[in-house]
């Protein structure tokens, strides 16, 4: 997705400050929040913006890295709160075994793999935007999601704003955010791997 940025950057470059910070904000706040939002483009966005960011004197890369910041992390948040408040007691109304069965499922991942899950989910383009309201249906634990919540937030957000407007001085920036994202994600499956066979031996 990161290479995609630069079609966004031309589109970026013209607006002012303000409405940089505006869309960028409400771009990821959609995308992460609203589950309908999953086909907006947030890798790019963040990166384009921190190129913009780059090449202007005007836009303020901290400002601009708080608003994305607050947008992603209460993005995921709304998520997480419509899961438990609306989805959760939809599914319950269900009489269908196997809903029972999903949800038990969903509840037993996220109880031993659901911190893993919410932060790497970040780095996978749609998966995002369902993570968040499918851990508030399973009842994950508040306090690990919030945790989980606000490093996926610092690290996606922030780190792939940064990492575009540090990119045109110096080039292994990208590769390195790439390195970063196949962390999260590779720990999130080592993680879900290990929790398995665990719970499968009991």
């Amino acid at each position: 997705m990161i290479e995609l940025a630069a079609s966004f950057d031309a589109q970026l470059s013209p607006l002012a400050p303000f409405l940089i910070y505006l869309v960028v904000g409400v771009v990821i706040f959609l995308e992460t929040g609203i589950v309908f939002g999953f086909f907006l483009p947030g890798d790019s966005i963040l990166f384009s913006a921190g190129l913009v960011a780059a090449s202007r004197t005007n836009l303020n890369i901290a400002i601009l890295c708080f608003v994305i910041f607050i947008a992603a992390f209460f993005g995921d948040q709304i998520g997480f709160v419509l899961g438990r408040t609306i989805g959760r007691p939809y599914l319950e109304k269900s009489s269908s075994p196997r809903i029972a069965s999903m949800v038990a499922r969903s509840e037993r991942f996220y109880e031993h793999s659901g911190w893993w899950a919410v932060v790497a989910a970040r780095f996978f383009p749609w998966i995002r935007s369902f993570i968040p309201p499918v851990a508030g249906i399973a009842k994950m634990n508040y306090y690990k999601f919030l945790s989980a919540n606000t490093l996926g937030a610092l690290l996606w957000g922030v780190g792939i704003t940064l990492a575009g407007f540090y990119a045109a001085r110096f080039p292994w920036v990208k590769s390195s955010s790439y390195a970063l994202a196949a962390f999260f994600i590779g720990g999130s499956l080592i993680s879900a791997t290990w929790n398995y066979f665990r719970t499968k031996r009991k």
